[in-house]
């Protein structure tokens, strides 16, 4: 594990990542019920395509000779977006999910814009999702490659059996975040995979993501890429 350029953010590579369903009560959800309720009500009133499902949170991990294991516990997206919004009250709790990192065929990297409904309106992220229990097998696994599938094909219309995929993870912790990025490399350039994306973004009623933006080299950062997207890339040009 090692610190990236980006302060505060520790970056490593894995192999694979076995994460388990586990029973347990969230003490921060129990606790601060009203409060956390009364703030998603908010929410959803500013942003009409909040909705509050049940979704997975990591509360258990160690990284040893290239392989993370972990557990998981079931939580409600309300509970979420307030430990969130509130600066991670709860510091052994982590916001976990599979991201993919979508390089085109001439090298750039393509993330999309979450739309302006959405709890992450605005901001700049390669396509990903927070995990369903859905995400969990038959035998408690979190099936971390078919959480990545689902969000991509969601949000792009891309399935990853098209693209290139690098072996590994990149495992980048951000405070309450810890992304798990797939490099997966298409056969288009940059333009026409945008295209296609933007395509696929115009034939949905509600997409999460309304614009995806083509990022070449530093001169494209943007202030609205989390930390973890920022130092993610810094890392990728420098190799």
């Amino acid at each position: 594990m090692k610190q990236s350029g980006v302060p505060d953010i520790e970056i490593d590579t894995l192999d694979r990542a076995d994460i388990v369903l586990e029973p347990w009560s969230w003490p921060f959800a129990a606790e601060r019920r009203d409060q956390i309720d009364y703030h998603f009500a908010g929410l959803q009133r500013r942003r009409l395509g909040v909705w509050n499902g049940r979704i997975l949170l990591l509360n258990r991990y160690a990284i040893e000779t290239g392989v993370l294991r972990g557990a998981c516990f079931e939580a409600d997206y309300a509970s979420l977006c307030a430990w969130r919004d509130w600066t991670f009250p709860d510091a052994s709790v982590f916001n976990f999910f599979a991201a993919a990192a979508l390089q085109s065929a001439d090298g750039a990297w393509l993330v999309g814009e979450m739309a302006p409904d959405t709890a992450g309106a605005g901001l700049l992220y390669f396509p990903c999702g927070t995990p369903e229990p859905d995400d969990v097998d038959e035998n408690g696994a979190f099936d971390l490659a078919g959480n990545l599938r689902r969000e991509l094909l969601e949000e792009t219309g891309i399935d990853p059996a098209e693209l290139a995929a690098a072996p590994g993870w990149s495992f980048l912790r951000d405070r309450g975040y810890i992304a798990f990025m797939k490099r997966l490399t298409a056969r288009q350039g940059a333009e026409e995979l945008r295209a296609r994306i933007m395509r696929h973004i115009a034939s949905q009623t509600r997409p999460e993501l309304v614009d995806i933006r083509i990022l070449r080299g530093p001169a494209d950062l943007d202030p609205r890429l989390p930390p973890f997207m920022v130092a993610f890339l810094e890392h990728a040009w420098r190799q």
